[in-house]
């Protein structure tokens, strides 16, 4: 071995090492007081190593990308779920580099149910779809300050209510720094300058949000930057390798430390922060507070990011055996997608595979006077318009109105969250249909198949 060699080595080495380091302080995470985790339950630290483990795949996945020649992959899934993500959607990324020019194709199967029209019969496009070109990525730092106005920005958005399909379902869409003379097609801008600062645009997502787990199926997509056939891409050498480890560590150690500490304090998850969101909200009670939620409200981008279209509501739920939370809300203005999730105190959407731990509005009953009312507990009830909690006594509670064009503030949804007995569930909700084991069975199948083709590596 020469001895150029035997330096290469000993860097890889090194760097592997540094990665395994920053591995275990993002494990500290789960059971260091100082780093704001959940409450030390078995459940809760069991969960917490697995969370810790989703953010690994998540950083070997984003360390291994290339800009240059990106592939969609899925952001956010079963293995690595966090960040009080949403049960009903498909999160995907793409790593690119907006200095340069893209081109997305896809296909969708029917897709009338986007211009507003009746959903045909059988297989159809998701729910709603939108593509946003974000300019960094939420927790990268490890540190709360920066959530600060201009630490990040979409540089652009397109969702399914403009976006330009052929009657076959394809579409494409160009990124690029500056629109052709001329273009008339979809388009994504990927440089933009906003308040003196110059943004480029680096992470595409695509979320594909479904209502009909039965029937509504995910897209084809690809990404390829223009003329990249031309340019071959050069294998990977020992300085490559070695920025790649690091990175992985770096981002697996950065991502559970801030979402710990938003959860924690931004969040105020387990009670209020002197001088915090609360406080200046003129709420006397934490943001997220227990068995309640927040009014509606539009979150952004330097608030721990979400989807740009949304009309947000969260808190907590902390129920007995015997306790369950009646919620209710009215739509004035329709929105193209809704939905209630649960999660565990990691930010994890709970196990929407084999209980109904999220409810949208094509699995809810609504009721005579155009309303939603649906329980939240632990067992059964037998009724229609049931959320599991999967028998988790302490967890989020999040529910997501996606509007493309916002209606007026006076005419954003309402929320009602009530906690009431088990037994006066009947009582509360007096129309409300039974549901027997039966079709209970029949609607695990249904969650247990869509995830298969929402989440297929084929």
């Amino acid at each position: 071995m020469t001895d150029d060699n035997k330096q290469i080595k000993q860097q890889l080495r090194s760097a592997f090492d540094d990665m395994i380091q920053c591995f275990q302080e993002a494990r500290d995470a789960i059971d260091t007081p100082e780093l704001h985790p959940a409450p030390p339950t078995e459940r809760n630290l069991a969960e917490g190593y697995r969370y810790v483990l989703g953010f690994m795949l998540s950083g070997i996945e984003r360390a291994l990308a290339d800009p240059l020649y990106p592939r969609f992959r899925r952001a956010i899934q079963p293995t690595n779920r966090a960040t009080i993500d949403n049960a009903d959607a498909v999160y995907l990324m793409a790593e690119i580099d907006g200095n340069y020019r893209y081109r997305v194709r896809g296909k969708a199967a029917d897709t009338r149910h986007w211009r507003g029209d009746q959903a045909a019969d059988g297989t159809t496009a998701p729910q709603y779809v939108i593509f946003e070109l974000s300019s960094g990525y939420a927790g990268d730092s490890g540190q709360l300050s920066e959530m600060k106005p201009g630490s990040r920005i979409n540089t652009a958005t397109l969702d399914s209510s403009a976006l330009l399909v052929d009657d076959d379902g394809c579409f494409e869409i160009l990124i690029a720094p500056e629109k052709p003379e001329g273009y008339e097609g979809n388009f994504l801008l990927s440089k933009r300058s906003s308040h003196g600062t110059d943004y480029v645009g680096r992470y595409l997502t695509c979320r594909e949000l479904f209502h009909d787990w039965a029937n509504q199926d995910v897209m084809d997509l690809e990404i390829l930057r223009l003329d990249c056939e031309q340019e071959i891409k050069p294998p990977i050498d020992a300085d490559t390798a070695t920025k790649l480890m690091r990175e992985v560590g770096t981002i697996t150690r950065n991502q559970v430390h801030f979402w710990n500490a938003f959860n924690a304090i931004t969040l105020e998850t387990y009670g209020k922060i002197p001088g915090g969101i609360s406080d200046k909200m003129g709420m006397d009670r934490p943001f997220m507070p227990v068995n309640d939620m927040n009014p509606p409200n539009a979150l952004g981008i330097a608030t721990g990011g979400g989807q740009s279209s949304n009309i947000y509501a969260g808190g907590t739920y902390l129920l007995g055996d015997d306790e369950a939370l009646l919620i209710e809300s009215h739509t004035t203005v329709e929105p193209a997608f809704m939905g209630f999730h649960l999660a565990n105190l990691w930010g994890e959407s709970l196990d929407f595979e084999s209980y109904p731990s999220n409810i949208n509005a094509h699995f809810l009953d609504r009721d005579e006077d155009g309303g939603y009312r649906w329980v939240v507990c632990h067992k059964d009830p037998g009724i229609a318009n049931w959320v599991s909690t999967t028998g988790l006594p302490h967890g989020y509670t999040s529910m997501r109105w996606t509007y493309p064009t916002p209606p007026p503030k006076e005419q954003w949804p309402t929320l009602k969250v009530e906690k009431i007995a088990v037994s006066e569930i009947r009582e509360k909700l007096p129309q409300a249909r039974t549901v027997s084991e039966a079709e209970r069975a029949d609607q695990r199948l249904i969650r247990h198949r869509h995830v298969q083709r929402r989440y297929r590596q084929y």
